[in-house]
């Protein structure tokens, strides 16, 4: 029998009394922020980055653990980086989500001890289709798995004794990045043997596939058909970790993806990660991982978070670039796909101009806490993320008797900075319905009008000078008059603002009042509106005439 169908057996008979998944996540709002990976590798490191996090408005700080470090010796066992970071996070009321830096760190084995790495007799590599050995280890290799599992063990057995009756240790990344490079897979000896073995009937019913036989014959021989029996085997190693971890230290787990971007074919991209077009084969291979995340650096933010925001696999996003846009990035992920965490990776590198998005961005996000805590359809119902730039700059919500139209901050035509060919930043945000007629927006670089469908359907589109007054239209001037030009009758009520007042949010939800936008800061009535790098939270009320 396979060592894969071995483990399915076993999680089958071991999770009916463990936790569900959902009862796992339903806690989790993760304001993250991932160090860069060797700034936890000694003790001077982690006590000088810990309160820095503190400080940005972290809740929680992605860290590494190093298995070169933490087993130099095998069979000898060193947890003092740990069980530092988790004293020195309590220390600074900080949540830690442990990285699990194993056989694989981005594809590599470059994590692995010394005495790993060195005996390639009993830790094969994976290898090209040439047959060229990669910096790799061969995930076909009970040996290799062994090896991983006996220290990931004992870190669980250490965490489960260490975090007992605390909950510092908010969720545990299994290996990093996983994925084959070079070729789409494995053409080891080892990989080889288990290529030409039949799909696990497992497999085939998950993918509603009727045919049977051999990898080659199920799934063809191209690169994407490679990449689907690499991605089945990576999965049934991690599961096999997992089951440990749920065994003896029961946190939600995650496996992280480099994403398939910029046109790239399996092994130009870390093949078979878990990714969105393999999500159903991670799935069925790592049942006890509750989370596919992806690792966002790419431009189109929105398209793959997105990808990943899936039933039964909520949004986390474990790294994405540290940036001016980060902030509004978060806001957007937390609105539009109920996000349970975000976080810029090697936010302790970053400098002051991109961090202080982070902190100001979370701070809304802290606030409006007891909005998003909402679950299922309710929340489903009444939150909405906004994220624009030059190019996506508009979005239309449809919330039943009333328009929302958002545009970033820059379509007003007052801000030089609209038409003087400065880069726009990204703005961003979240609308929350409190009650029909009445939102709260937060964000930055927003702007959003309302009108009801009618008032919506017979819109004219003017454009407007910088004074916020229409334009002339020279080439219409031997048209006629608006005096001239027969009326058509207006339809139904419009759509009017009551007040816009900035607020914050106590933590029992209630609003706290600031002060009230109105005459130039609404526009005189027209809209709600954020500047650019602003950061507020807006009460905004309406009204039909």
């Amino acid at each position: 029998m396979s060592l894969c169908l071995l483990a399915c057996l076993f999680l089958t008979l071991t999770t009916s009394s463990a936790q569900s998944a959902a009862d796992r996540l339903s806690h989790l709002f993760v304001l993250g922020g991932e160090l860069s990976n060797s700034a936890a590798t000694s003790i001077g490191d982690i006590d000088e980055v810990m309160p820095r996090m503190q400080a940005l408005g972290l809740n929680t700080v992605l860290v590494p653990v190093c298995w070169d470090l933490t087993e130099p010796e095998e069979g000898r066992y060193d947890f003092t980086l740990v069980d530092r970071v988790i004293d020195r996070a309590r220390d600074c009321r900080l949540q830690v989500v442990l990285l699990w830096f194993g056989a694989w760190k981005n594809s590599m084995s470059c994590y692995a001890p010394a005495w790993f790495k060195q005996d390639t007799k009993r830790f094969p590599r994976a290898m090209t289709r040439s047959g060229k050995p990669l910096e790799i280890a061969s995930a076909f290799s009970e040996e290799v798995f062994q090896a991983d599992c006996r220290v990931f063990t004992k870190l669980m057995e250490h965490l489960a004794e260490k975090d007992k009756g605390f909950g510092t240790v908010a969720m545990i990344q299994i290996e990093n990045e996983i994925g084959m490079l070079e070729d789409a897979r494995d053409h080891s000896p080892l990989a080889e043997k288990a290529y030409r073995q039949p799909v696990p009937d497992t497999l085939l019913k998950a993918l509603k596939l009727k045919k049977r036989g051999s990898w080659q014959q199920v799934f063809g021989s191209d690169d994407y058909a490679d990449e689907k029996f690499m991605a089945w085997h990576y999965a049934c190693y991690v599961e096999r970790l997992a089951q440990v971890a749920r065994r003896i230290c029961d946190r939600p787990l995650f496996v992280n993806a480099a994403m398939n971007s910029r046109g790239r074919r399996p092994g130009e991209y870390p093949s078979a990660g878990p990714l969105a077009h393999l999500a159903e084969i991670w799935k069925c291979g790592a049942p006890s991982v509750d989370l596919l995340a992806p690792d966002i650096y790419d431009t189109g933010f929105k398209a793959w978070a997105a990808q990943y925001a899936m039933p039964g696999n909520p949004l986390f996003i474990p790294e994405s670039r540290c940036c001016i846009n980060s902030g509004v990035r978060a806001l957007y992920a937390f609105g539009e796909h109920r996000a349970l965490g975000f976080s810029p990776f090697a936010i302790d590198q970053a400098p002051a101009a991109e961090t202080e998005h982070v902190t100001k961005a979370y701070d809304l996000l802290r606030q409006l806490k007891p909005y998003l805590a909402l679950s299922g359809v309710a929340r489903a119902k009444n939150t909405w993320g906004l994220l624009f730039d030059r190019h996506d700059k508009e979005r239309i919500i449809d919330d039943g008797t009333t328009v929302l139209t958002c545009r970033h901050n820059f379509t007003l035509p007052w801000d030089p900075r609209a038409t003087d060919g400065t880069e726009w930043p990204e703005g961003g945000g979240i609308i929350v319905k409190l009650r029909p007629n009445e939102y709260l927006i937060a964000g930055n670089g927003i702007v959003v009008d309302f009108k009801t469908k009618s008032e919506k359907e017979q819109e004219e589109q003017k454009r407007l000078g910088e004074d916020g007054f229409a334009l002339a239209d020279r080439q219409q001037e031997s048209s006629p008059t608006a005096a001239q030009r027969p009326a058509t009758a207006f339809r139904g009520k419009r759509c009017g603002i009551l007040s816009v007042d900035q607020v914050s949010i106590l933590p029992d939800g209630s609003l706290q009042y600031i002060r009230r936008d109105n005459g130039d800061q609404d526009h005189q009535g027209r809209h709600a509106r954020i500047g650019v790098g602003e950061y507020k939270i807006l009460h905004v009320k309406l009204y039909l005439y």
